[in-house]
């Protein structure tokens, strides 16, 4: 059981920019890919961005070239580093990771953290 705890949310003027942290309760170098999703009042969740044990990276169209993910393999920790941001960006964004064992695929989730683009 993978425990995920997310921070650095909160409200930021439009342009801004926020870094989201999430702290894996074990080593992420035995977890194959961590991401970011979020989801806005109304939406279904989306993905944001990921990021594979090889330091493969994947985003949604909206968010490139403005967000960035990377991890901390030694912290066990996973960022999203956000500028450029728009008030559409507004909703909870969730920690996932991902662990493949044999044929089975395990997710496991954060508490989420609010992020808020507002003038």
């Amino acid at each position: 059981q993978v425990q995920l705890v997310e921070s650095g949310g909160g409200l930021v003027q439009p342009g801004g920019s926020l870094r989201l942290s999430c702290a894996a309760s074990e080593s992420i170098s035995s977890i194959n890919t961590m991401g970011w999703y979020r989801q806005a009042p109304g939406k279904q969740r989306e993905l944001v961005a990921s990021i594979t044990r090889g330091g493969t990276t994947n985003y949604a169209d909206s968010v490139k070239g403005r967000f960035t993910i990377s991890r901390d393999n030694a912290k066990n920790m996973v960022y999203l580093q956000m500028n450029s941001l728009k008030p559409e960006d507004t909703a909870v964004y969730t920690c996932n990771a991902v662990k493949v064992v044999a044929v089975s695929r395990y997710d496991y989730w954060g508490q989420g953290t609010q992020v808020t683009v507002s003038s």
